[in-house]
């Protein structure tokens, strides 16, 4: 696991204006870089992330927490944040202050404003899909019957 403990570890590993991280990586202080950010991890761990924006073409997480999300695809366990733009949500629970809209699809198990004055969550080309708790777990073991090698072309191996 990488483990960034100043902002100067941070800045030292930035080559050609890209932080590329590949592993578990934990910051252990606040950072502040004018670069773009590749991170391959499993697990990403810090105390506070604070950002201005954050654009993305897929974001495939546990949990996110943040203030703004603007993103093509989310796909997450659980999602907390300020306001959510997205093309595409996919995501067991949504939780959001003000606002939270995608151009094609918002899928959840669960979804709240944290605001009592808050917009309805929308979707302007496509639908808000609610989705049974139940094909969530059988979506989580069929990946991991994958990625361990269990499953091919849909048949458990023996």
């Amino acid at each position: 696991m990488k483990i960034y403990k100043t902002q100067s570890e941070v800045e030292a590993d930035i080559k050609n204006g890209v932080l590329a991280i590949s592993g578990d990586v934990k910051f252990e202080c606040p950072i502040s870089i004018d670069a773009s950010i590749i991170i391959n991890a499993g697990n990403i761990t810090a105390g506070n992330i604070t950002a201005r924006d954050i654009t993305a073409l897929d974001i495939n997480a546990r949990d996110i927490n943040a203030r703004n999300i603007n993103a093509w695809d989310i796909t997450a366990g659980n999602i907390t944040a300020w306001d959510i733009n997205a093309w595409n949500i996919n995501a067991r629970d949504i939780s959001y202050y003000a606002f939270c809209s995608a151009y094609q699809s918002i899928k959840y198990t669960n979804i709240k404003s944290e605001r009592p004055k808050a917009q309805e969550p929308i979707c302007l080309d496509g639908q808000l899909e609610i989705k049974p708790k139940e094909d969530e777990d059988v979506e989580r073991a069929i990946k991991l019957l994958e990625e361990k090698g269990g499953l091919k072309d849909g048949k458990i191996l023996s």
